[in-house]
């Protein structure tokens, strides 16, 4: 029997009252159905606090309810720690509530109850069903926000660890995804709160200075005040004026990024004008900038180009008569309630959609990219580390040629600007145009370049393309592609190693009865042919063993045609890796030997290893180079030259000439005439490698230059 209105706790009135003056009463009457469940559901437990456990959720509940969400996300807020911390379960709330309200909790819900090797692995499962159910309904993260803005609140109660912990937590992962979706007031609280608990003294310390600097100077702040409120009443420009004190954590990461002293951070005052329309903005920045000159170059027009999280507002930065700069926002009252409240701004859910504005339909697309960056990411840790890196994007904007706009993280190369259009247009770029001129993939972009993408369906990803690609869409997609060739060429390895190995008895592959596959996989415990075969590659198992298991009604000693070497071309993956003691290369006379865990590692056969290798016949294997080999190797080289200022860049130089790369220079003995100096280069083959040895050797600072053998 739900509870009457005069047994409620006070929270709980508190709450029935704000929700009253936006709710019908039927659905009021929902949420505190909810509080009855959740009150009995949590009944004997409690917080560090020592406080009822039910409060919590009613102060989750609360802060929603002050950003006016609809009744479902109120009423699962209430229950949302239930189906982790309770006996109560998912389809018992949906039974009593609702299947929306089921999903919302659920979305919410953390996986403690599985089992995980770490609590690093535990936060990153959590964090990508997070992100998955967000993709699904916005409100779920709305409802964690306020859930992480709550625990933040009353973090005092904590051990001094998990204090830490979780404040490192909310800066990483929740603030930014506040920031992300637009929340302003949340994002400032929790990154506030983050910092207080993460570094107090340091907190505490800046939050005195700033109570001082801003007394000091409140004759000076309220002067300014009265001008711009004057210059708008002159101009006709209705509006609020309002001051805007920066937070601890802001001037503290203003400090650490410009390396600026407090006395420098806090040289700054900001106000906030407030007005009623997009025209009245303009209108309003002609006449402050006819007040106080303008700093060059410190104007930014976010209503024409929105963040990436929808924010729309005009900054402008003064110089005002007090030597004191001052710092102007100029927006409309709606762009001020979308910054503040982002993508939760004037909610309304019907029928299983949202209608939103722009920080909605912002956060939808950005959520969107994170459900493809999960999908093609191998596990939760890769995903986290993924997701984290796109939340901290400081913007620019570039154009496709038909005018739409693309928004990337500063840094972003024209290779991601591919990858933001489309996976297949990335993993097919062959060349980029940049304001009609074509410019290599990993040129950065600046803001306002028109950027042209041409594909090649022979193009292909390359693993040379994530060393400059930093968008995680970029990446995961990469990778992906890499990690699925890499399978697929160590498969077609293990094939070869076992047709090899059946060869040698007089038989093949495709002779081997379906039947008795089928039977040493179950009996070996491989799901898959193929689970078979990358051991095989990889030489977790002996071709020959397998064979003698798979053709044993044939003979081992049929050796001629049967024997041919296994051909090399270097695009094997993984699978075949090339020794670093003796760095064979394309032209070297080799042999393979079959490591576990390795795969097969080719040696050149004059290699002063291979001795060693050979009291293992049954691992070493007859290798030729493949007629086509595909990449670079590397070789080694050992140079004597004259000890003289610039010496390195001039052999580098010499080197470069030659078509050659530089993998690795080292410089183990020199004196006042001679350097010794050993450079690990990469080239095709040894006719490349002897072509660079050529040049070095008419470079007039060589005095030798030989190619080391192990």
């Amino acid at each position: 029997m739900l509870a009457t209105p005069t047994t409620l706790p006070e929270p709980v009135l508190d709450l029935r009252d704000l929700l009253n003056t936006y709710l019908e009463p039927e659905k009021v009457a929902v949420v505190l159905r909810a509080f009855e469940t959740g009150a009995i559901a949590h009944e004997g437990q409690t917080r560090k606090t020592g406080e009822p456990y039910i409060l919590h959720p009613i102060a989750v509940a609360s802060i929603l309810a002050s950003m006016r969400m609809d009744y479902a996300s109120v009423a699962a807020a209430i229950l949302h720690d239930t189906i982790e911390d309770t006996p109560l379960t998912k389809q018992e709330i949906q039974s009593r509530f609702s299947e929306e309200v089921a999903e919302l909790v659920d979305g919410v819900t953390k996986l403690d109850k599985m089992k995980f090797r770490t609590r690093h692995e535990a936060d990153a499962e959590s964090f990508r069903k997070l992100m998955l159910a967000m993709s699904k309904d916005l409100r779920v993260i709305f409802i964690k926000l306020a859930d992480r803005l709550h625990n933040m609140r009353t973090l005092g109660s904590m051990e001094p660890g998990s204090r830490r912990r979780i404040a490192r937590e909310t800066l990483d992962i929740y603030a930014p995804i506040a920031d992300r979706l637009g929340m302003n007031s949340i994002k400032s609280e929790l990154q506030d709160l983050g910092f207080a608990n993460l570094f107090p003294w340091r907190h505490r310390t800046i939050a005195e200075h700033i109570s001082t600097v801003t007394g000091d100077r409140s004759e000076i702040i309220a002067d300014i005040h009265k001008a711009l409120k004057r210059k708008m009443s002159e101009a006709g420009i209705p509006c609020d004026i309002k001051g805007r004190e920066k937070t601890p954590y802001s001037i503290y990461r203003k400090m650490l990024a410009k390396d600026l002293s407090f006395s420098e951070v806090m040289d700054v005052y900001g106000f906030r004008i407030i007005t009623h329309s997009e025209p009245h903005c303009y209108l309003a920045l002609g006449a402050i900038h006819s007040l106080y000159q303008p700093k060059p170059g410190r104007f930014k027009d976010h209503i024409a180009l929105p963040k990436a999280n929808g924010y729309q507002s005009l900054h402008t930065i003064l110089n005002s008569p007090f030597s004191l700069p001052v710092e102007i926002q100029i927006r409309t009252q709606e762009m001020d309630i979308l910054a503040e409240k982002g993508a939760a701004a004037h909610w309304q859910y019907k029928s299983g959609e949202t209608t939103s504005g722009s920080a909605q339909v912002r956060a939808r697309e950005w959520l969107m990219q994170l459900v493809e960056v999960q999908r093609n990411s191998y596990d939760s840790m890769e995903f986290l580390d993924n997701a984290k890196s796109d939340l901290f994007p400081d913007q620019i904007f570039v154009f496709t040629p038909k005018g739409k706009i693309i928004d990337l993280r500063r840094s972003a190369t024209a290779l991601d600007f591919a990858y933001a259009i489309h996976t297949g247009v990335g993993d097919h770029t062959s060349r980029i145009l940049i304001d009609k001129v074509e410019v290599p993939l990993s040129t950065r972009l600046a803001n306002g370049q028109t950027v042209k993408i041409i594909t090649d369906d022979a193009a292909h990803p390359i693993p040379e393309w994530l060393d400059f690609v930093t968008t995680a869409r970029a990446r995961t997609a990469i990778r992906h592609y890499i990690k699925s060739l890499e399978q697929a060429d160590t498969v077609a390895l293990g094939l070869r190693l076992l047709e090899k190995a059946l060869n040698s008895r007089g038989s093949d592959f495709d002779a081997v009865p379906q039947k008795r596959m089928s039977q040493y996989l179950k009996d070996n415990n491989f799901g898959r042919q193929e689970d078979l075969l990358e051991d095989l590659a990889l030489g977790n198992l002996l071709a020959n063993v397998v064979a003698a298991k798979l053709a044993p009604e044939v003979s081992s000693e049929k050796p001629g045609e049967y024997t041919e070497a296994l051909t090399i071309a270097g695009s094997e993956g993984s699978a075949v890796t090339f020794a670093a003691c003796c760095h064979p290369v394309p032209g070297d006379s080799i042999m393979g030997y079959l490591s576990a865990g390795k795969g097969v590692v080719v040696h050149r056969n004059n290699c002063r290893n291979v001795r060693e290798l050979c009291k293992h016949p049954d691992h070493c294997l007859d290798v030729v180079w493949a007629p086509i080999r595909r990449g670079m190797f590397e070789v080694a080289l050992r140079i004597s030259a004259n000890n003289v200022p610039g010496v390195l860049a001039n052999i580098s130089a010499s080197i470069g000439k030659a078509g050659s790369n530089i993998e690795k220079i080292e410089q183990p003995e020199s004196n006042l005439e001679t350097a010794i100096m050993l450079f690990t280069i990469s080239v095709k083959d040894r006719d490349h490698m002897a072509r660079v040895m050529r040049r070095l050797r008419r470079n007039r600072n060589v005095v030798k230059v030989s190619r080391i053998i192990a």
